[in-house]
């Protein structure tokens, strides 16, 4: 992820409706837990995530392959340190958590990293990954923000099987929204889930996407897969 990328994703982020939908899906899952414990961030970026493990009692740790992006992050108080997700620089069975949101997508050897992550968490600890889905929405969206694939959801859970963890849950976001980004990014280049939306639009998109959690279609087809899946222990 490019120095521009991380600057604007930390502008927008606050506010931006993505951002916030996955805000509530990480706060969502963290109530599975009885008590915080020690979580990784992967890719961190910014260090969106890793606030939010942090507002929830969690000890984060953030790893990001860019100084720029650890810089950011550890301008917002967060414990970032520079790392490869295919050779994370953290101890084995460490985290009782690691967090892999939109990462594995921009990694060639995306098996390496996957077995990163079942390495570092604790035995029954829990993995909670997200990654762009299907190929058909393949375009220069995907291009510019330097992705090397987009997943199909058989090939999603064979890469986390293969990492030797277990699958508990594996879901579809953005299925509402599906028609119009693929109409969107099929049209134009420029990074349009990194530029500042009008307030109205801004606010539609996030009723959508809260609508969607609601509705009985996570198996449907959507632009992103989310899988929770554990270490056996």
């Amino acid at each position: 992820m490019d120095t521009i990328e991380l600057r604007r994703i930390a502008r927008i982020e606050n506010d931006n409706w993505w951002y916030r939908e996955r805000r509530e899906i990480i706060s969502a899952e963290l109530l599975r837990f009885s008590m915080p414990g020690a979580a990784v961030d992967i890719g961190a970026a910014a260090g969106a995530a890793s606030r939010v493990l942090a507002e929830h009692g969690w000890d984060a740790t953030a790893i990001d392959l860019s100084p720029e992006a650890v810089a950011l992050a550890r301008g917002h108080g967060v414990d970032a340190h520079e790392g490869d997700a295919r050779y994370l620089p953290l101890p084995p069975e460490r985290f009782d958590l690691a967090l892999a949101l939109d990462v594995l997508e921009y990694i060639e050897d995306d098996a390496r990293a996957a077995a990163e992550i079942a390495r570092v968490l604790k035995p029954g600890g829990t993995a909670l990954l997200s990654v762009p889905c299907d190929m058909a929405m393949w375009s220069a969206h995907d291009v510019a923000l330097g992705r090397v694939r987009r997943y199909s959801r058989p090939g999603f859970v064979e890469l986390v099987e293969g990492a030797g963890l277990v699958l508990e849950r594996v879901w579809s976001r953005g299925v509402l929204l599906r028609p119009f980004l693929r109409r969107l990014r099929h049209r134009t280049v420029r990074r349009e889930d990194l530029a500042p939306l009008r307030p109205a639009v801004n606010e539609a998109l996030r009723v959508a996407a809260v609508l969607e959690r609601r509705l009985p279609i996570c198996g449907w087809p959507g632009v992103e897969l989310v899988a929770r899946a554990r270490r056996p222990g």
